[in-house]
């Protein structure tokens, strides 16, 4: 049975606030809870007008604190904007109020433009180069304690919160591979590696205390509605915004639009399709092909869900269908 899981991005609407996305996130995660979903992922961004989960850790207490089952985790927290040590604080913490629960996905990428990343004091250079060395660290921090060892996370030693590689790359397949972890991969905008990165990681899988086998998820958007007109309709707000992105005008998630071809030009088009093409868009049909194709061709142990619809009961719609066409499939 493949798993599935939410990503959320706690999306910012024009004209909302944090308070309204915190709001929606909690009310999305509980509904997830009833409808099967495994876990909920809340991804670290900064300086992103449009994304409210920046303090990462934060966001996934407060949904960790409002459901009782679901797992909650970070899609994911980008190592070199922070010190091993103060992550591996922050998610014994977590793992400590919520035993059983929390689940620490890591990145390399710094989540934001190469301003704020400077902003965030890390040395950019060296950070990205020592992230495996980083990520080792970190799990170090996680584990019993070696009788030698002088600085302790506290909380976080024996926690052995579960960690994960993610990327949109080779890169984290071929450390996650060698380190025995799971791997998910972020086809959802950054689809072109996909295949070659879930090939690897498998081929080169070595077993650990953490896994005796390869785990691998990979992440999708779904825009389902009542009928295709519609769902290609709110489908049209993650458009717009990832045009404005590659505009270099990052903004609030905006309302559908009727008629995208007056917004972007047929070369915005071709480049926002080829990062979106990993989206089931359509009514239950459409979609249960589109994930019955996807699942076939990547054979992954878990799909992870965004969906980014401005309307939050259209956006809970297309959740629980989704979870619907999964129990199915299953």
């Amino acid at each position: 049975m493949t798993a599935y899981s939410v990503l959320d991005l706690c999306p910012i609407l024009r004209g909302g606030d944090p308070t309204q996305s915190f709001r929606h996130s909690l009310d999305l995660a509980r509904h997830a809870e009833q409808w099967g979903y495994t876990r909920y992922w809340v991804a670290e961004h900064h300086n992103m007008p449009g994304v409210a989960s920046s303090a990462t850790a934060v966001v996934i207490a407060h949904i960790a604190a409002g459901t009782q089952r679901i797992r909650v985790g970070s899609g994911g927290i980008m190592l070199p904007n922070h010190a091993p040590l103060v992550v591996a604080e922050q998610f014994g913490t977590l793992a400590s109020l919520h035993p059983g629960r929390i689940d620490l996905g890591l990145g390399r990428a710094p989540g934001t433009d190469m301003e704020t990343a400077r902003a965030l004091r890390r040395d950019l250079q060296s950070s990205a180069m020592e992230f495996p060395q980083d990520v080792q660290e970190l799990m170090a921090y996680l584990d019993d304690p070696d009788p030698e060892q002088r600085v302790k996370a506290i909380p976080g030693v024996g926690t052995k919160v579960p960690v994960w590689l993610l990327g949109s790359s080779l890169f984290s397949a071929q450390l996650a591979a060698r380190l025995g972890l799971p791997f998910a991969f972020a086809s959802h905008f950054a689809p072109e590696a996909l295949h070659d990165a879930l090939a690897i990681y498998r081929d080169r899988f070595e077993p650990s205390r953490y896994l005796d086998k390869p785990y691998a998820a990979a992440g999708i958007g779904v825009y389902g509605a009542d009928d295709n007109r519609e769902a290609q309709r709110l489908f049209t707000s993650v458009q717009q915004q990832f045009t404005n992105l590659r505009r270099g005008r990052p903004g609030p998630l905006p309302p559908p639009l009727e008629n995208m071809d007056e917004f972007w030009s047929p070369l915005e088009r071709a480049g926002v399709e080829q990062a979106l093409r990993c989206s089931m868009v359509g009514d239950k049909t459409t979609v249960t092909e589109g994930l019955r194709e996807f699942l076939d061709k990547t054979q992954v142990d878990e799909v992870i869900i965004t969906s980014g619809i401005f309307d939050h009961d259209a956006r809970l719609r297309s959740y629980k269908m989704a979870s619907e066409i999964l129990s199915e499939l299953a």
